[in-house]
């Protein structure tokens, strides 16, 4: 097997970070009760219509809630589920 020159892994790296992966740990999951419009935007296949549905379904207490209420369809819900929580609403 041909070695690779040193320079491979900083190309690497680059290309890496190019393509949006993270160097560091998920960041912290957004809250479906508190986060903004452009939030929620930012998570997978999620564009205005979902997004208007979800704000328009507020309060949730489980984050299924988004499929079982019909909010979202399982395969959306699927791309998106470990990105998302849902804290009770303060009373």
């Amino acid at each position: 097997m041909p070695k690779l020159p040193r320079i491979f892994p900083i190309l690497a790296l680059a290309a890496a970070t190019s393509l949006g992966f993270a160097l560091s740990p998920d960041p912290s999951p957004l809250d479906l009760n508190t986060a903004t419009p452009a939030q929620l935007r930012s998570l997978p296949g999620m564009g205005d219509a979902y997004v208007r549905r979800i704000i328009g379904g507020r309060p949730y207490t489980a984050k299924n809630q988004l499929v079982a209420r019909g909010v979202l369809p399982q395969p959306a819900y699927d791309k998106i589920s470990s990105r998302i929580v849902a804290k009770r609403p303060a009373h």
